[in-house]
């Protein structure tokens, strides 16, 4: 979609159509998923509520998929109060298709040796543009997304600085199951994917709803 602001001589934003959204959607959740696979197969770690679901995923053995839907739960509140009704549903799609997605992932492909410093590096780029397709469809992948995109909407604080500082505090627990060198690797993907945000979802650049 081509950026616009409203001030006089400019175009003005271009809104996303249903198809677009959906493709959006799709893509982004599709994404996710491998950069997600990538760090559950080398044993690694993100951050967000995804992190968080991996955290809980190893500490348990649960379904990664239905822990993340279920974590996410509670953040829809601050989404249909304080996003839209539209925001909403998009992301509650978004996160139930990532969900889906990863529960049936290991019988759709499987991954063999992969360099852990690669593998942190690439799955860190794929979540991270994964979230940026999300977000620049005016959705997210729950949680900290949801906080994240509020606050830079609202305040314009960068959507990638507040997921950093969050994906920092969920990546501490990693501390209890990992050892140094995962972890160090988690903290260059999370950083990675971070960046990838900061740096490509500016709302002075893009604008589409």
């Amino acid at each position: 979609m081509k950026s616009g602001i409203s001030s006089a001589g400019e175009a003005p934003a271009l809104s996303h159509s249903v198809v677009e959204d959906a493709q959006g959607l799709v893509t982004g959740a599709v994404v996710t998923v491998v950069g997600v696979a990538i760090l559950q197969h080398l044993g690694l770690f993100t951050g967000g509520t995804a992190g968080l679901s991996l955290i809980i995923h190893y500490w348990t053995g649960w379904n990664f998929g239905l822990v993340f839907f279920v974590v996410n739960l509670p953040f829809y509140a601050l989404a249909i109060r304080r996003m839209g009704k539209a925001f909403t549903i998009k992301t509650f799609s978004a996160v139930a298709l990532l969900s889906a997605l990863s529960s049936v992932q290991p019988r759709l492909f499987t991954l063999g040796d992969v360099d852990p410093l690669a593998g942190a590096v690439l799955g860190g780029l794929m979540i991270g543009i994964g979230l940026l397709l999300l977000f620049r469809h005016r959705s997210s992948l729950g949680g900290v997304g949801i906080l994240a995109f509020f606050l830079q909407e609202r305040f314009g604080w960068r959507a990638g600085y507040v997921q950093l500082a969050a994906d920092m505090s969920i990546l501490a627990l990693s501390f209890t199951i990992a050892s140094p060198a995962e972890i160090a690797l988690s903290i260059l993907g999370a950083v990675i994917l971070n960046l990838v945000l900061v740096i490509n979802h500016r709302t002075d650049r893009y604008i589409a709803v």
